[in-house]
């Protein structure tokens, strides 16, 4: 017989984290999303667009600094178009999710309101 995890071994946090590079700006440091933080994600973007799913995202993964959807929603507003996109991709690893399964789950979210989060694991 294999290893029997224990409980506590079980509930402890063990997301891991990331430093990704901001050409020109420095480096982030982000962390993978747990279970009940991506299907949160999932019930509050309902039929929303890409800018609130990634400012929802990274509002929950980012370490270093950490920020705030408001925060987030700035940072959209001055960064180049694809500065952000090596970071939500890191998230999305992170989590332990594929990113085109990940991207194509987030378009259908953001047209069908009926669509669900449901990304198979890595």
């Amino acid at each position: 017989m294999g290893d029997t995890v224990k409980l506590d071994e079980l509930l402890t946090p063990r997301l891991p984290t990331r430093d990704v590079k901001v050409p020109g700006v420095g480096t982030v440091k982000v962390r993978g999303l747990s279970r009940a933080e991506m299907l949160e994600v999932n019930q509050q973007v309902r039929g929303a667009d890409e800018l609130v799913m990634e400012r929802k995202l990274l509002a929950r993964a980012m370490v270093e600094p950490k920020m705030t959807e408001a925060e987030v929603g700035k940072w959209q507003q001055v960064a180049a178009a694809g500065e952000m996109q090596p970071i939500v991709e890191a998230v999305i690893d992170l989590s332990g999710l594929n990113a085109d399964e990940a991207k194509r789950a987030y378009k259908e979210m953001a047209s069908d309101q009926d669509a669900e989060f449901r990304l198979p694991a890595r």
